[in-house]
């Protein structure tokens, strides 16, 4: 199964703003790679809640759409909220 995420760049870096867009509904991630440079990125959280119940989601290339181009990814780690049912960073590789 195949797994698509639309996400934007992000340019404020940093604990503060990523308190901020977590309490906007949005989960600060980072794309890296060896070989290609990091790029840091923020996706809504409704986006990937669900999908990353599946278990084929760790496992599986994910496409992310990427300010209009797809980019080929694998979840590498998650952070998630002590308690509440929320992801707070994701860090993904390049595939």
């Amino acid at each position: 199964m195949s797994y698509t995420i639309e996400a934007q760049t992000r340019t404020d870096l940093g604990k503060g703003s990523s308190r901020r867009l977590r309490r906007e509904g949005n989960v600060p991630a980072i794309i890296y790679g060896a070989g290609k440079e990091a790029v840091s990125i923020v996706f809504a959280h409704k986006d990937i809640i669900n999908i990353q119940a599946n278990d084929d989601f760790y496992t599986s290339d994910l496409t992310i759409v990427l300010d209009g181009k797809e980019v080929k990814v694998r979840a590498q780690a998650m952070q998630r909220h002590v308690f509440k049912p929320m992801i707070e960073h994701v860090d993904f590789v390049y595939a």
